[in-house]
């Protein structure tokens, strides 16, 4: 008679606990927990907010220790991991901490300060009920985003 399955996570348990040579990005980013849900973390790749070693990735590009990320967060910080270990399943957060490296520069002062007054400068806000950039607008964003 064979030995029984195991309950949970399937496979050959001492399998389970191999570490991967590589893993898909949007998978470590959900793992590592830098994002809430992996759909999460496919939607940054695609919208341009994740690089891996100053090339922009996709969600189905591998990561490997030693890669360098830099994820794009609201108001445009930049937030700088170095990959350290990978995993493909969740771990608890203290042992998802340890999978990178958090390598972020500290605020600069007036930054700390613009934070402490509330008053964080971001992109300006249009009125409420206002109608979408006309072409001149439209154009006039576009120069500012692309300096």
């Amino acid at each position: 008679m064979p030995p029984p399955a195991p309950a949970l996570g399937g496979g050959d348990p001492a399998r389970r606990h191999e570490t991967p040579g590589r893993v898909r990005l949007d998978v470590w980013l959900d793992v590592a927990c830098l994002f809430k849900t992996r759909s999460e973390a496919q939607r940054a790749c695609r919208g341009g907010k994740v690089d891996v070693n100053a090339q922009r990735a996709k969600p189905h590009r591998t990561v490997q220790p030693g890669d360098r990320l830099a994820i794009t967060r609201p108001r445009g910080r930049k937030q700088l991991v170095v990959v350290r270990l990978l995993a493909e399943q969740h771990l608890p957060k203290a042992a998802a901490r340890t999978l990178y490296e958090d390598v972020t520069p500290p605020l600069t002062e007036t930054e700390r300060e613009m934070r402490r007054l509330g008053r964080d400068p971001g992109p300006p806000a249009r009125p409420i009920g206002a109608k979408g950039p006309d072409a001149r607008e439209r154009r006039a964003l576009r120069r500012l985003k692309h300096r």
